[in-house]
């Protein structure tokens, strides 16, 4: 079984200057995650992207992987 979490957490390590600061909290409502990605303040414009970009395709990454196990997820930046 895959674990959101830390496949969250992985893609986002690779992407930020800082990846010690990466963490990832969850919550599960049925087959609803809701995950929360919190990187270092100077990293959030590379995890964001231009116009969202980079944002929008961790979130598509994620979907898929949700999708495998039947879930449906929900990523938020903070």
């Amino acid at each position: 079984m895959i674990d959101l979490k830390r496949v969250l957490t992985d893609i986002a390590k690779v992407i930020v200057d800082s990846p010690e600061q990466v963490s990832v909290t969850g919550k599960t409502r049925g087959n609803n995650v809701v995950l929360e990605l919190h990187v270092a303040e100077d990293d959030m414009g590379k995890v964001i992207g231009r116009h969202g970009k980079i944002a929008r395709s961790i979130r598509l990454v994620m979907k898929a992987a949700a999708s495998t196990v039947g879930k449906t997820v929900t990523v938020e930046i903070r």
